[in-house]
């Protein structure tokens, strides 16, 4: 026996185990629905997710420039003070 988990869009997980429910004595044994628990304290995890894998490939990329906290700050205390 194989495991698959899916990931089913919002609105869209009745539709799906209808569809499941139709061959469940057919080709599957079971069928259980679990909550992602990456979603379980921020439901917006993978939004945030992909925009911080964006981030860090323009940082890699070059595309995007990191900056040193400390540098900055100086930077800024220097630009105050005078």
């Amino acid at each position: 026996m194989q495991t698959i988990q899916l990931q089913v869009k919002d609105g869209y997980t009745q539709n799906i185990l209808d569809m499941l429910g139709s061959v469940k004595d057919i080709m599957l044994e079971k069928i259980e629905v679990k909550q992602d628990p990456n979603l379980e304290y921020d439901t917006y995890f993978y939004e945030r997710k992909a925009e911080l894998d964006k981030t860090i490939e323009a940082v890699d990329n070059g595309s995007m420039k990191m900056y040193d906290f400390n540098e900055s700050m100086d930077e800024l205390i220097a630009e105050l003070e005078s």
